[in-house]
């Protein structure tokens, strides 16, 4: 591969008036394809034979169309109504704006006529049920009003819309949905809008790549030291991520494609297009000091350089295009987005990049920061920071080691903890009028209002006259439950032979003890089936979030070893070793348990006091953060180690080989981290709490892989296994083909190269 990649690395070099045009015009065709054919991103984030579909089945059965609200794209809409302090909806001006607003909502037009919008205040009060308000006796709209505290004082109504689903919802029927309670709030009503209605359909807002371009550019100027070159990093990364994003849109010409998708390939593309074209160029400027000419330059670097960033690539491709076999069409498709952001990384890298290259020529490098630019890596002359800590770690190489795993062990310990949820209700900004819904219902109702299980029960096998006597004994099983603060009368079908109870927890839906009801729900069904012959589920969004949860959680493990076992195979090819690929796989394993750790102890227990609103952490991050974390993390042991492989390869020892690419090494991969970094971490600024946890869990994925593991433990460990370090069976050295990373076979061309040159010319 080297030698393919050195001599298109020469041709781009020097043809490139022809190659920089062509990437203009593919990536002036590809965003025009995506900008013109594209079409609304889904927020669907179901998935196949989960429990809650058993139940769904059952309650379409004996009530038709039921289950349709439990879709992730369907259009949901709940108002919930406060009267102001001190008073009731009952009261007769607040009971007069009540009925005023409900009557505004019937006259809506993407309200659902079908079935007349009633005062669920008025209703409750006919029934009697403000007078005596027991919620497992009054269910249905009294139950609305029947708040803990102060009965009647609010309330909350559902309410269908006709928009077929969520993402056909504009932004004037938002605005719709939300203004028709005007007068009502003028009249002194507080009332808050939850569901998918008051829902945004917002992808990443663009100031963390700003931000993350920024930083980059930083840095990179003073891996550099020279202004110009830093800024050819920044022209890749903008191309190739340009490219993948609209290849993205223009998928969803073809296909439904989940809206996260753009986020996490903005997220994966800048910051590997930026490293990648980081490495190449670090390389071309040391091969500009011992090559002839710069067209030579470039070549050696693309042939040594390049042929990692394929590698490293090939790593984080594997990683993401491997989530789908999670089997969750969303989780696939994000990885997909990913996968392919990292593709088209490489693929600037090595084709655009050479021809950048050629275009700048001299000036590349100028005008010079002295400076910044006094110690150079690429001057085996000098010593450098790098080689300094390189040459400590040498000498300390079971210190090193022992330091590192404590750290990592010890930030590891809160992830014992780790508990997941989807994004919710109570996961939004504070100043939504979804989150104040939320809290507004949790301060009336209790928490466990906000995840009400809905238990549908199969009748059809029950004796008619012993159907009451079943729903019954099951109503009471559920409500014996202690985390269960009650169940509801039954709603009976029209032929009776299906019932409907809703279960309130005492807890939210994202709490442990709340998924831990669901499962205790559903194990009692055998019981049910064997004394009554009634079947049941448990249904509802709540319950669905549980079994995602569940699904996700058993789905880590596989995952992992799938990922690890393709990426040690392809790291065996790279490195021509054993000990290097297991050792590389063991310090993941160790940075992964630290980033889950550390995000534990900041999002989900609060410490710090750097989050306002501790919650579980998303259901899929762990699974995203496994697959984007590995993929960096080969990156940056690619970056380091083949370097390291180079100087042995060429007659180092094992311990002096690991100074010398360290030295040569650390500059890139440190530049390269802080890059990774800053990219992810700058996405703590965005409003989505799945932005925020994904780009903090990810910057200190980098930061603990990068500088404990890549850059301590990896080469403590080469010291100390010394050349064992590059062993290998000869029965597989035999069998596993010659990549040539390392540009062994390169030396090899220059040195037949030289001997023609130098051979004399006979004349006859």
């Amino acid at each position: 591969m080297s030698v393919y990649l050195y001599r298109w690395g020469k041709l781009a070099f020097r043809r490139k008036w022809i190659v920089l045009p062509v990437w203009l015009v593919l990536f002036v065709l590809i965003g025009g394809l995506g900008s013109q054919l594209s079409k609304p991103m889904t927020n669907d984030f179901s998935m196949p034979a989960l429990p809650s579909e058993r139940a769904n089945e059952i309650l379409d059965k004996h009530f038709p169309g039921a289950s349709e609200a439990f879709k992730f794209d369907a259009v949901t809409g709940t108002y919930v109504i406060a009267a102001p302090e001190g008073q009731k909806l009952t009261d007769p001006a607040n009971r007069a704006a009540l009925d005023a607003f409900i009557a505004k909502l019937g006259q809506l037009d993407i309200v659902d006529h079908a079935k007349p919008l009633t005062n669920p205040v008025e209703t409750a009060d006919k029934m009697g049920c403000l007078t005596n308000p027991d919620p497992s006796q009054c269910s249905g709209a009294p139950l609305n009003v029947l708040n803990k505290t102060e009965p009647a004082s609010v309330a909350f109504m559902s309410v269908p819309f006709t928009i077929p689903t969520f993402t056909d919802i504009t932004d004037e029927q938002r605005e719709a949905a939300y203004d028709v309670a005007a007068d009502a709030r003028n009249a002194g009503l507080t009332v808050e809008m939850s569901g998918s209605i008051a829902q945004t359909n917002e992808g990443p807002t663009g100031k963390a790549e700003m931000i993350g371009m920024g930083v980059a550019l930083i840095v990179m100027i003073i891996a550099f030291g020279a202004i110009v070159a830093a800024f050819i990093p920044i022209v890749t990364a903008i191309v190739g991520l340009g490219a993948a994003m609209s290849l993205i849109m223009l998928g969803t010409s073809i296909t439904d494609v989940p809206s996260f998708t753009t986020f996490l390939a903005s997220m994966i593309g800048i910051a590997l297009s930026i490293d990648y074209a980081l490495f190449i160029v670090s390389r071309y400027k040391h091969e500009l000091a011992v090559q002839d000419s710069p067209e030579e330059a470039a070549g050696i670097a693309l042939g040594t350089a390049g042929s990692a960033v394929v590698f490293a690539g090939l790593t984080v491709i594997i990683a993401l295009a491997g989530l789908g076999i999670i089997g969750v069409r969303f989780m696939t498709f994000m990885g997909l987005g990913g996968a392919l952001a990292a593709a088209l990384a490489v693929l600037a890298a090595i084709t655009l990049m050479p021809a950048l290259l050629g275009a700048f020529g001299r000036f590349l490098f100028t005008p010079k920061l002295p400076l910044v630019a006094q110690h150079d890596p690429e001057d085996d002359t000098q010593v450098t920071n790098g080689m300094r800590l390189g040459r400590l770690i040498g000498k300390a190489p079971w210190a090193a080691l022992i330091l590192s795993v404590a750290v990592l062990g010890a930030l590891a310990a809160p992830a014992a903890g780790l508990n997941l949820g989807l994004p919710g209700e109570d996961s939004q900004p504070k100043t939504t009028t979804i989150r104040k819904a939320y809290e507004l219902r949790t301060e009336g109702f209790g928490e466990g209002s906000n995840g009400v299980l809905n238990i549908a029960a199969d009748l059809s096998g029950v004796p008619a006259d012993k159907r009451d006597e079943a729903v019954e004994a099951l109503r009471s099983k559920l409500a014996s439950y202690p985390n269960m603060d009650y169940v509801t009368a039954p709603q009976w079908s029209e032929d009776k032979q299906g019932a409907l109870l809703d279960g309130v927890p005492k807890f939210g839906p994202n709490n442990q003890d709340t998924k831990d009801l669901v499962s205790d729900a559903r194990d009692a069904e055998a019981e049910f089936e064997a004394a009554y012959g009634m079947a049941y589920g448990v249904t509802g969004s709540t319950a669905i979030a549980a079994d995602i949860d569940h699904v996700l959680l058993s789905k880590i493990a596989p995952y992992l070893a799938i990922v690890a076992g393709a990426a040690f195979v392809l790291l065996i090819l790279v490195f021509r070793s054993i000990l290097v690929p297991l050792t590389a796989a063991l310090g993941f394993l160790l940075s992964m348990a630290a980033t889950f750790g550390a995000t534990v102890l900041i999002f989900q227990e609060g410490a710090l006091g750097l989050i306002d609103d501790p919650r579980p952490l998303i259901s899929f991050l762990p699974i995203m953060l496994i697959g984007l974390v590995f993929g960096l993390a080969m990156d940056y042991q690619v970056f380091l180690v083949t370097r390291m492989r180079e100087e042995y390869v060429h007659g180092k020892s094992a311990k002096d080989a690991m100074v010398s690419g360290y030295h040569h090494g650390a500059r890139v991969v440190t530049s390269a981290a802080i890059i990774m970094i800053s990219v992810f971490a700058s996405f703590l600024l965005e409003s989505d709490a799945i932005a925020k946890q994904m780009g903090f869990a990810l910057a200190v994925g980098v930061l603990l892989d990068a500088f404990l593991v890549r850059m301590v433990l990896i080469p403590a460990l080469l010291t100390i296994m010394g050349k064992w370090s590059w062993w290998m069976p000869k029965w597989l050295d035999r069998i596993v083909p010659e990549i040539d990373v390392e540009g062994s076979k390169l030396v090899e061309l220059q040195k037949k190269t030289v001997d023609i040159t130098k051979e004399p010319v006979r004349v006859s």
